[in-house]
């Protein structure tokens, strides 16, 4: 009897024996048993600890707004599976989707997969039949041992580098640097939208001798009166150099105006696809009034996504330090007449406290609550609230059965000039767009 999505769903969690196991071999062996499908003539990959799916939705607009058939895999979803494959603008089919696992568990015989895995080659598979001008594969973890790896980018974007996943891809910036670099190619241009790298993503692009486009120096973007003045100065270096080569084409300017996405962040988020765009122009063209409105138009459910008002709730993704320092600097940037209170958790994997320290006394209130549905990475709401002991006081936080507990005691606590920040783990930002019924869309 078919399978169902949901019946899929489970039965790929059950197939593998750990939820992560990095490393190619496997999948590239049942991507080639199913004919080593290419998903697109032109493949971009992007990587980073924070904002890949932002850079993504980017990209997939502004190829969208020029006219191109893009497909788009990102991970995690949110509330559907289906969220994570797009193929010209549409969430895949429950039936395309059971279509192309089917296939798969054909091919892969006695190789065990992981959930992601499955996912991986699913949309592969979907990308390679729908006839797409365009590619943009999200990295799911690091990058040199990720699934999305298998295929050779014809651009990869690392957005940041910054200290999440550990225990996966090393202690510090310069190792998880070097991890995320494994998705740059020999010859191919290589993105690193932050402007201060850690040295072991810049070696290690060095050693792969990809062409480097570095913000800050081969590309950056300026405010400007309302605006925002991005420009390229060419291709970038070449194996490593320190400066752009002497034969490269003339760079190019452009002036944005709105971008859709909330967050100080996402300006060099738009850079960062602005400059992998540039790059590519020689295959795909270059549209600059199609990259402004595709900045514009772009969507992505719950990057500082609002979803009420008086009082204001917010729902934001912020699930390491990093993009934490980033949700201070929106809040500073935003204040309101009244106070921001918190509706918290995260899984047992994340910095809680460093989360927590990086919000500082924004908060004044944190309402804290357990996620159940994580397996063995969930916490319950007194183990994040023993894990935030250090950095918040007592009597400015208090725990909660669950996460809709934990939004009716914020809303109920809170004035008609206050703010609710609902943010940590995608599963709260996921229980929050359920409960209020706004779905994953924008």
């Amino acid at each position: 009897m078919p399978r169902t999505l949901a019946e899929w769903l489970d039965y790929q969690q059950r197939v593998h024996p750990h939820a992560i196991e990095l490393g190619l071999e496997r999948v590239r062996a049942v991507w080639r048993r199913l004919g080593a499908p290419a998903p697109a003539p032109v493949v971009i990959s992007v990587g980073g600890t924070n904002g890949k799916g932002s850079t993504t939705a980017f990209l997939q607009s502004m190829l969208a707004a020029a006219g191109k058939r893009v497909g788009a895999y990102t991970s995690p979803h949110l509330l559907r599976y289906n969220e994570r494959v797009h193929v010209a603008g549409r969430e895949a089919s429950d039936d395309a989707l059971c279509a192309a696992f089917a296939r798969i568990e054909t091919a892969r015989g006695g190789i065990a997969l992981t959930y992601f895995e499955f996912g991986t080659l699913a949309a592969l598979l979907l990308f390679a039949e729908a006839a797409l001008d365009a590619a943009v594969l999200e990295v799911g973890l690091g990058g040199r041992l990720d699934a999305v790896n298998l295929i050779d980018a014809d651009v990869a974007i690392v957005t940041t580098v910054d200290l999440d996943h550990q225990d996966w891809l090393g202690r510090d910036r310069d190792s998880i640097g070097r991890e995320k670099a494994g998705i740059f190619r020999p010859g191919r241009p290589a993105v690193i939208g932050e402007r201060d790298p850690p040295q072991g993503l810049l070696a290690a692009a060095a050693e792969t001798r990809a062409r480097v486009l570095r913000a800050g120096r081969d590309f950056d973007v300026r405010a400007q009166i309302d605006a925002w003045r991005w420009w390229s100065q060419g291709s970038g270096e070449r194996a490593g150099g320190g400066h752009p080569c002497a034969d490269e084409e003339p760079g190019s300017a452009l002036m944005i105006g709105k971008i859709a996405l909330a967050g100080p962040h996402q300006i060099d988020n738009a850079a960062a696809a602005l400059a992998a765009l540039w790059a590519l122009r020689d295959r795909l063209g270059w549209n600059g009034a199609a990259c402004v409105e595709g900045l514009a138009r772009a969507q992505l459910a719950g990057r500082l996504q609002r979803l009420a008002d008086a009082p204001e709730l917010r729902v934001d993704v912020a699930h390491n330090p990093q993009a934490a320092r980033e949700l201070a600097a929106w809040i500073d940037a935003h204040p309101v007449r009244g106070r921001t209170l918190a509706v918290f958790s995260a899984l047992a994997d994340k910095d809680l406290a460093g989360i927590a320290a990086a919000l500082g006394a924004r908060i004044a209130h944190w309402h804290l609550a357990g996620i159940t549905d994580a397996g063995t990475r969930g916490l319950d709401a007194d183990a994040v609230a023993t894990r935030l002991a250090p950095v918040i006081p007592a009597d400015r936080r208090s725990t909660h059965v669950d996460l809709a507990a934990a939004l009716a005691a914020a809303r109920a606590s809170a004035t008609v000039h206050d703010r609710i920040v609902a943010f940590g783990s995608f599963h709260v930002v996921a229980a929050v767009l359920a409960g209020s019924g706004a779905g994953a869309g924008v």
